[in-house]
């Protein structure tokens, strides 16, 4: 992903709360993903997208209303799923709070941030990406009995950085007024 000083890469994603997320960061980094310490473990509502600099003021103001608008609700992660043979990537599957993931990333993907997917939207939490077949196969394996539930308090606004690092740069908290655009 390449930026400019008139452009950056954006994403807007759930994130998994602790001590979920730190767990299953570490359960990525064990299979060898090597992006597993560079994106912190999330649901995603809005994939790597390139804006302009000067558009962050009317997106974290569109984020800002979607936010204030709903409602905390409950995720429940159970089991695995795969994206193969379309793309290697093994997942926790979300088996509860789908059509609320589904909602919210219709309501983000919208405005300014109204692009076209490659692929049908899915809300996962990826375990493993573009490794060797056979270590996919047994993060499948080895992922299938995981089973956690817990209450989505909002998103996250991120960047990705020059480093190849995603960094939250906001928080949107569900069903709270919040105050105007960030500051620089």
């Amino acid at each position: 992903m390449t930026t400019s000083p008139l452009t950056r890469t954006i994403g807007v994603a759930i994130p998994i709360p602790e001590p979920y997320g730190s767990a299953l960061q570490r359960v990525r980094e064990s299979f060898g993903d090597p992006l597993a310490r560079s994106i912190p473990t999330h649901i995603t509502l809005l994939p790597p997208t390139e804006v302009m600099a000067d558009d962050l003021d009317d997106i974290d103001k569109h984020l800002r209303t979607i936010a204030e608008s709903e409602q905390p609700f409950d995720i429940h992660l159970r089991g695995t799923g795969t994206f193969r043979p379309v793309s290697p990537v093994v997942f926790v599957s979300v088996v509860l709070g789908i059509s609320d993931c589904e909602r919210l990333e219709s309501r983000v993907r919208s405005g300014p941030l109204g692009r076209d997917l490659a692929f049908p939207y899915h809300p996962h939490v990826t375990v493993a990406h573009d490794i060797p077949d056979d270590v996919l196969q047994r993060a499948f394996d080895e992922m299938a009995s995981y089973d956690v539930r817990f209450e989505v308090w909002g998103f996250s606004l991120y960047e990705h950085g020059a480093d190849a690092v995603w960094r939250p740069q906001r928080d949107f908290p569900l069903g709270q007024e919040l105050p105007g655009p960030r500051s620089e």
